[in-house]
């Protein structure tokens, strides 16, 4: 399987950063019930503490856009996020290459 990873870059505003995260523990309830989501994960940066990078793995860009956002789970998704829409920096599906592994500190994080 060829799985596509979509990356959506946020800037949201130190107060209204509890609200953000709140909004995506609903959010990932959807998302965990996609057939078509592998799985997600929210980071926010350090040395930038106003931005974030949600990192999301599909089976494929269609099943993204043909599957999930047409599907029963978008909505309740889509309402828990709609109030951060206009903080997305950037909003793109990139394909996985090869080029994986672990350091050697895999085993102790």
């Amino acid at each position: 399987m060829t799985t596509t990873v979509e990356y959506i870059r946020y800037r949201i505003a130190l107060d209204d950063q509890p609200a953000f995260e709140d909004a995506y523990r609903r959010a990932a309830e959807s998302l965990a019930a996609s057939p078509e989501c592998i799985d997600y994960e929210l980071t926010r940066c350090q040395e930038e503490r106003e931005r974030y990078v949600l990192r999301i793995r599909w089976t494929s860009v269609e099943d993204h856009l043909q599957g999930f956002r047409k599907g029963e789970h978008f909505p309740a998704f889509f309402s828990a996020i709609r109030p951060y829409v206009k903080a997305i920096e950037e909003m793109q599906h990139y394909h996985a290459t090869d080029v994986v592994g672990t350091g050697k500190a895999a085993g102790h994080a």
